[in-house]
């Protein structure tokens, strides 16, 4: 089972670097956990490095201005690695195509625009869905309808042999008490249509290598064993992490406060978290109930 820890000072010392998930974590949607905030602030005066490692289907530069609105301070983080800067790269590669269908909200359209680090980016043009090549799915047209929605839509998608480009494998996320749909559940939903999905944020490599590389332009990057992951998501953020290697700290407030018996602002119940473990087939390395 993992180790239940207090606070992330406890075993700040073990890490020169921390991928830390944003929603969940660091936020809930609405506003930051100025806990959370607080025990990053108290580890990079230590010296050690915040990535924020984030599912956002969107650039770096978008999330950033979220997170300020939504109180996360700079002085709380030192970079960015976002799923849709990842997803990015692939499409503007050619990676489905060049006239694409778009799923998503209208926050979500900047992703449509070709990142500064590819050379010669393919031509990206938006079209229904009858004249596209591929989809790009950042996520559902409306986050509280059923994936199932989305059947006729993929059936057509599917004939034609279209892959999906995944800017954000997230399930399911908490706004607030709000339960919505990501982009992650349509991805999971074609595949077991028959379709072919592309995945680029975590529990997928795509995320880690650029994680690795923002950190890396700070200074020296540190070896595997000095860096920790941070998150909620037991199929994403420590799924990721164990497969790259990473020791990883599971925040059992968020998605899985029920399962793992967490009240709020408490711990996680050692029994159900054990319970939770064995079901998923996946331990954390330590495991705390909020990150503070």
């Amino acid at each position: 089972m993992a180790q239940i820890v207090q606070s992330f000072a406890e075993i700040a010392d073990r890490y020169d670097a921390a991928f830390v998930d944003l929603w969940g974590c660091m936020h809930n949607g609405l506003h930051a956990h100025p806990e959370a905030v607080e025990a990053m602030r108290a580890y990079r005066a230590r010296g050690g490095k915040v990535v924020l490692v984030t599912n956002a289907p969107r650039p770096r530069a978008s999330v950033e201005a979220q997170i300020e609105r939504l109180g996360i301070p700079r002085d709380s983080w030192d970079a960015i690695a976002t799923s849709g800067d990842a997803a990015r790269v692939a499409l503007f590669q050619g990676a489905i195509g060049s006239k694409v269908w778009f799923m998503g909200g209208p926050h979500d359209r900047v992703f449509l625009e070709p990142p500064n680090i590819v050379t010669d980016p393919v031509p990206v043009q938006e079209v229904p869905l009858a004249e596209a090549e591929g989809i790009v799915c950042c996520g559902p047209f409306d986050p509280h309808a059923h994936p199932d929605v989305n059947r006729p839509d993929f059936l057509l998608a599917k004939s034609k042999g279209m892959k999906l480009l995944c800017a954000n494998p997230d399930i399911i996320v908490d706004r607030g008490e709000d339960r919505e749909w990501c982009a992650g559940a349509l991805a999971k939903l074609y595949d077991e249509m028959g379709g072919e999905s592309l995945y680029f944020g975590k529990p997928h490599p795509p995320i880690y290598d650029l994680a690795r590389r923002r950190l890396a332009a700070l200074g020296e990057l540190p070896p595997d064993e000095r860096i920790v992951c941070v998150g909620d998501g037991i199929g994403t953020d420590i799924l990721g992490a164990v497969g790259e290697g990473l020791d990883c700290l599971l925040v059992t407030g968020g998605l899985f406060a029920r399962e793992t018996g967490t009240d709020p602002g408490g711990q996680p119940d050692p029994g159900a978290l054990a319970t939770f473990e064995a079901a998923e087939k996946l331990t954390a390395t330590y495991a705390i109930g909020f990150l503070r």
